[in-house]
């Protein structure tokens, strides 16, 4: 494993302009994905297709109760519910071929990029790797995402600093919004399409919804997994009628895989064991540390590594069905530096997963809420939180 590949910093020149804006879009870092090593791709010439992003790209702005792309010719795509989750793609900060999740409503820093999200579309067996595995456009690390306002049948790649506007919707009396991530095709031939809906009543989640793009190999199914829970140091995980510890799982780092990747083996929970409330499963992570951002680093851990904000609860949220399961892999050292996690082991990956259908839907939440507070696992819901969306 190289450590070259890994690149985590904050840009000081952005920070001033996401400041105005309410956020900090430069964190950039790059997350292992579970149980998968991909060769380093070969370089390419900087005039192969998308190119070399503008240096300077006009930040989002907030436009009513949203938060979106700037109307200029080169913008960060980015989009959400105003002082909510947002969601955004590269070239802002960060390798290509994952979606940001960022939660300022958890922070009073400037950084609020909470976690990232790979597409990973199976087929076969064989399972893709958004953030891994080398474009086919320009043959550089990570596959090309971009935007589309509607859902495409053969999806025509487009820079992703050209990003459009969304489509506005309503939902009952609700306030919503909805726009397409759309990628390359994968090395085992999956091409799938991430739809992003966000409500107004409920602005800590994003709902993706996944499409098949004509051509597409069939897939098994389309894992969308964060793949960076070490930064707030995610050990505890949420089930139906227990709480599942990472250093009891784990207790310690062993067999080759482990130490060849420094990544735990996958662990995975059926669907009887998670929470369901009206007929939606969930499963949730959390931290162990009642003030995570006061945690003592040894004096090797890059400062990027240190968690800023108040402890939040990241949970995946899906429809009940036969074959669903949640998983989770661990790390004891942050990736690429070899630098000790405070704490000992924590989850990195974490994800549902089921089998393909054309339509499904994963929600993923960032909220400040204690588990015991959310209504799967026993609090009260807000009434206006029980509308379900639209198909």
């Amino acid at each position: 494993m190289d450590p070259r590949r890994f690149h985590l910093k904050l840009n000081p020149r952005r920070r001033r302009g996401l400041a105005a804006a309410g956020l900090l879009l430069c964190l950039s870092a790059q997350a292992f994905p579970a149980g998968q090593v991909v060769p380093e791709p070969r370089k390419q010439a900087d005039d192969a297709f998308p190119g070399v992003p503008p240096r300077k790209l006009a930040m989002p702005a907030a436009q009513g109760k949203w938060l979106l792309p700037a109307k200029d010719a080169a913008a960060m795509a980015v989009y959400g519910v105003k002082d909510g989750l947002a969601v955004g793609i590269w070239p802002m900060g960060g390798p290509r071929g994952l979606i940001r999740i960022l939660a300022p409503y958890t922070t009073e820093q400037q950084n609020c990029l909470m976690n990232f999200i790979a597409i990973e579309p199976v087929v076969r067996g064989r399972r893709g790797l958004s953030e891994m595995e080398s474009s086919g456009l320009d043959d550089r690390q990570g596959k090309l995402f971009w935007i589309s306002t509607d859902l495409p049948k053969a999806p025509k790649p487009r820079r992703p600093w050209d990003p459009p506007p969304p489509t506005f919707f309503r939902i009952g009396e609700v306030e919503a919004m909805t726009f397409y991530v759309c990628t390359e095709s994968f090395q085992n031939g999956a091409q799938p399409i991430v739809q992003v809906i966000f409500r107004q009543d409920r602005p800590e989640e994003a709902t993706f919804r996944l499409h098949a793009a004509a051509g597409s190999a069939k897939m098994d199914a389309c894992i969308l997994t964060a793949t960076m829970g070490n930064y707030a140091r995610l050990r505890r995980l949420h089930l139906r009628d227990k709480v599942v510890e990472a250093p009891a799982l784990w207790p310690k780092m062993e067999g080759l895989w482990s130490a060849l990747s420094g990544f735990t083996p996958r662990k995975t929970y059926g669907v009887e064991h998670l929470a369901v409330l009206e007929g939606e499963a969930i499963v949730a992570a959390t931290p162990n540390e009642k003030d995570p951002a006061s945690a003592t680093y040894d004096r090797n851990v890059p400062r990027f590594w240190h968690y800023r904000g108040v402890p939040a609860v990241q949970y995946w949220r899906a429809k009940r069905c036969e074959g669903l399961k949640a998983a989770v892999n661990g790390r004891a050292t942050y990736w690429g530096s070899g630098a000790k996690i405070p704490g000992g082991v924590a989850f990195e990956n974490f994800e549902m997963i089921a089998p393909f259908e054309e339509g499904q839907e994963f929600t993923f939440g960032v909220t400040t809420r204690r588990p015991e507070q959310m209504a799967e696992f026993g609090g009260r819901r807000p009434p206006e939180a029980r509308t379900r969306p639209a198909r």
